[in-house]
């Protein structure tokens, strides 16, 4: 046999000797692996005053100063915490006093107020330079109130008649009623639909973003959502889609799926979410039923976005307080729950802090940079986990323990498997896993550290009333020892073979 084919063998088999962790860290990231850090941009962060014009603090339902700059300014913050995404509420011209962006007036324009499309380029840059995606909201539903459009006698049709929603069960009256009064557009008027494609692959072409949050999904008919989807992915087929269907019945949101739009919010869990954490002893039942129920009906179950608060309802700190709960206690157990199951994590801004908010528009306060950053810290800890364990993102989960906020599940991928503990009770709680998972191993804590090593009864795990804590299971330590030593020694004897083969090879050139 050649040296050379020698020295090629032990190569593979030093690589062979590496962990299967690390192998199987190497795969091709997926959708289901990111996490999404939700910004409405007005009211995140002012990077340039120059553009505030009226913009008051003080009026919940003016501008505040939020722009691109200064999305810009915080995408190091963004990115240390773990976020592999960022969703901005809709960056076009809006009508007056649209600070949220959804009351559009011109979809080829940038709000003025959050800085020129030069700018949101340069966002859109700096933020794939540190493997950041942009997803842009996108409404093709309505546009801003007393839009221009309205007393244009060219575009008569392009609106349906101006009456509200008055039968929610009636799909017809779904889609081509007013919402919240709203100038609804008419997608089946060829102009119109004509308009909104080419405005949403104009995007994609120009700036370069990597997804659209598709609003009021169920207002709008299938037909044109699966033309929608058709159109954005000739632009670029890894685009990604993700749907507000916003309804309790998983049933209505699963019928959108064959539209081509790739994930939904999940508002049905997130309602079990908010209960299941908001206060102590509730059980987390409903979140692992919903997941069994959404693995039978969806397609990709994985894409669904999983959010605890967005900027249309309560933020969950204010539920937390008024159950007279911490509200960083609770949130921690409820991103342990959503960074370890399941679905897409999605985080509103502002829940790093713990930001208080009720309803529309108090949930929208601007963000604080200045305040404790646990929570921050936290989420940094959950975000690298996510992404250095694929049992978090591509494993099978099984409830181990549910007994009134006392919860254990494992998430089982390849020959990996992890388990995940939450103590959401009022009380400390000890138990013993025996048969759940495989014997002669340890369980490693990876958010608080330590192990817990197997005894004749088993694997006895240990928490405090409001803590968590994510284990890998792993061979013991004497174990982990002797393949060190092993890989060591592998590697010493084939930079020795190595030395000796170059040695006698330039001694063979000079005979």
């Amino acid at each position: 046999m050649k040296k050379s084919s020698i020295v090629f063998i032990l190569i593979l088999l030093v690589i062979a000797s590496l962990s299967t962790h690390t192998a199987l860290a190497s795969e091709e990231l997926k959708m289901q692996d990111e996490v999404i850090y939700m910004i409405m941009v007005d009211r995140f962060n002012n990077g340039d005053t120059s553009n505030d014009r009226d913009a008051n603090i003080n009026d919940p339902l003016a501008y505040h100063g939020g722009d691109f700059k200064g999305i810009i300014e915080k995408l190091d913050y963004i990115k240390e915490m773990g976020f592999t995404a960022i969703w901005l509420t809709p960056i076009f011209e809006n009508m007056d006093n649209g600070y949220h962006g959804y009351w559009i007036k011109d979809f080829y324009q940038t709000n003025g107020y959050f800085g020129s499309m030069e700018e949101f380029k340069t966002l859109v840059e700096e933020a794939h330079k540190r493997d950041i995606k942009v997803i842009l909201d996108f409404v093709v539903n309505h546009v801003g109130p007393n839009h221009e459009w309205l007393n244009d006698p060219s575009k008569k049709e392009w609106f349906h008649e101006n009456k509200g929603i008055s039968n929610w069960n009636d799909q017809q009256e779904v889609e081509t009623g007013w919402l919240y009064d709203l100038p609804d557009l008419n997608q089946d008027n060829p102009e119109v639909s004509k308009y909104l494609l080419d405005a949403a692959k104009w995007w994609i072409e120009v700036t370069d973003i990597d997804g659209y949050r598709l609003d009021t999904v169920k207002h709008v008919p299938k037909e044109f959502w699966t033309e929608f989807s058709a159109e954005v992915k000739s632009v670029n087929e890894s685009f990604f889609l993700i749907g507000e269907v916003w309804h309790d019945n998983p049933n209505v949101i699963v019928s959108y799926e064959d539209t081509g739009i790739d994930g939904f919010m999940d508002f049905s869990q997130n309602g079990s979410l908010r209960t299941a954490f908001e206060k102590s002893n509730q059980s987390l039942g409903w979140l692992f039923s919903n997941n069994d129920r959404n693995n039978k009906l969806f397609k990709r179950p994985e894409l669904l976005g999983q959010f605890i608060d967005n900027h249309d309802m309560q933020r969950f700190t204010n539920l937390a307080i008024q159950n007279n709960q911490d509200p960083i206690e609770r949130l921690k157990l409820g991103l342990t729950y959503m960074y370890s199951a399941p679905g897409i994590p999605i985080i509103y801004y502002g829940t790093e802090i713990a930001l208080d908010g009720g309803n529309d528009p108090d949930n929208r306060r601007m963000m604080n940079f200045e305040t404790d950053d646990e929570l921050v810290q936290y989420i940094k800890q959950l975000g690298a986990l996510r992404q250095q364990q694929l049992p978090l993102t591509r494993g099978d989960m099984e409830l181990l323990v549910d007994d009134a906020g006392w919860t254990v599940y494992k998430r089982t991928y390849v020959d990996e498997t992890v388990v995940i503990a939450i103590n959401s009770t009022s009380q400390a709680q000890t138990l013993v896993l025996d048969e759940e998972i495989e014997t002669g191993k340890e369980l490693q804590g990876l958010l608080a550290g330590g192990l817990v090593n197997q005894d004749e009864s088993g694997y006895t795990i240990h928490l405090e009333s409001g803590q968590s804590e994510i284990y890998e299971l792993v061979d013991q330590q004497k174990d982990n020892r002797l393949t060190t030593v092993t890989l060591m020694a592998s590697i010493i004897l084939l930079l020795l073979i190595l030395f000796i083969w170059f040695t006698r090879s330039k001694r063979n050139k000079g005979k």
